[in-house]
């Protein structure tokens, strides 16, 4: 193990500020001419960036401070974060975005689609053809054949040649990170867990915003390190007999974290993350040995999301962590006006109460005026359990 070098605060606001600092870092990486590619989701191959030695960023879209600009050219009805995300690069007031070199963007939905139009004519933008289906071998070609034609583009964009040796190095380092990041959400499998929800959340989404590998894996290891040493040391953050809640649903992260923070206010505490910040990205390994870009097509198109058709792999993460967590009940925090996970709720719904998990589900937007509403309604369903 890696030596204890921070107190577990420290640790913990490093990765709280992550995103915050990573501005200044962004510029650094700049200054020094490496190449970045800005992301917005979860199927993105951060792999074929890796192994072409460009950093790779989660671009801003949790917020709502750029929307009044966005929704000067896209509808007031649509998701926050198409309006967050497109806000954003219309006004530079997001630094990775201004940094990109180059935006990628996925099929994941009708309205991302449609703003990628508009953001295409102002940022160099790529854009990923997503499959609705995972199980069929028609679906599994065209997602191959995605991977390869990014490839290409990063290698005309950039000048590099990615070799399939580069892309095996890069998965393997990927599965240190998958591994170090459910290792953290694991712990708080133990009852009673040894860190907040809201604390793991921000070592989740604080991750991704840190650009330097090395730094951060060694900071993954010692988060996990001080976490269970301040728990065998008696520290107890989360009482024993708080409710314990899973979150599944719409990305999460920035404004969002109001949804954690009224439950936990309310007496429960978060102990697993389904959605695309938590377990959805880390509960598997891509496979390292054989054709790189068959293992990273396979790994990506089985992730369990509302845009495919049928879910069922979503499903299945579910039940698991609903076990392995002891969960008291499950929470769905879905956006506004995001259609795919508003409609899979009833199916959620109707799912977890066959198996007899209570379930809420909670719609929001980057705004806080719906806070009060939100804290009474996870009060209510948390006195119910």
């Amino acid at each position: 193990m890696l030596e204890m070098k921070k107190e577990l605060p420290e640790i913990f606001e490093s990765f709280a500020e992550a995103r915050q600092k990573g501005f200044l870092a962004m510029k650094e990486i700049k200054d020094e001419g490496k190449g970045v590619v800005g992301q917005f989701c979860t199927y993105t191959p951060l792999e074929i960036f890796m192994a072409a030695g460009l950093v790779s960023v989660g671009l801003c879209s949790t917020s709502d401070e750029t929307i009044p600009e966005a929704e000067k050219v896209l509808p007031g009805n649509l998701c926050p974060l198409i309006k967050s995300s497109y806000g954003f690069a219309i006004t530079d007031k997001c630094p990775y975005m201004y940094f990109s070199d180059l935006v990628v963007g996925e099929t994941t939905c009708d309205g991302k689609v449609k703003m990628y139009e508009l953001l295409g004519q102002i940022k160099n933008l790529h854009i990923l053809e997503l499959p609705r289906k995972q199980n069929t071998e028609e679906a599994f070609a065209l997602w191959r054949a995605e991977i390869v034609r990014l490839k290409e583009r990063v290698e005309k964009d950039f000048g590099v040649t990615i070799t399939d040796d580069m892309l095996k190095e890069a998965i393997r380092k990927r599965n240190v990170e998958r591994r170090l990041l459910k290792e953290i959400y694991e712990l708080s499998a133990m009852t009673p867990p040894p860190v907040s929800g809201l604390r793991q959340l921000q070592i989740l989404f604080g991750s991704q915003f840190k650009f330097d590998w090395n730094e951060k894996v060694a900071e993954l290891q010692q988060a996990i390190d001080s976490i269970k040493a301040a728990y065998a040391a008696g520290e107890r953050p989360v009482p024993e007999k708080a409710p314990r809640i899973l979150i599944t649903g719409c990305p999460m992260g920035g404004v969002t974290e109001k949804v954690v923070k009224v439950i936990e206010e309310a007496g429960a505490v978060v102990v697993v993350y389904e959605n695309c910040t938590g377990a959805k990205q880390m509960d598997r390994q891509c496979q390292e040995e054989g054709d790189p870009i068959t293992n990273i097509a396979r790994y990506y198109l089985q992730i369990g999301c509302a845009v495919m058709t049928p879910d069922t792999n979503r499903l299945e993460l579910l039940d698991r962590l609903c076990q392995q967590f002891k969960v008291d009940g499950v929470v769905e925090m879905t956006l506004q006006s995001c259609h795919p996970y508003s409609i899979e709720t009833y199916t959620i719904k109707t799912h977890l109460q066959k198996k007899g998990i209570p379930y809420l589900h909670l719609e929001t937007d980057y705004s806080t005026a719906d806070i009060g509403q939100l804290a009474t309604r996870a009060g209510a369903f948390l006195e119910m359990l």
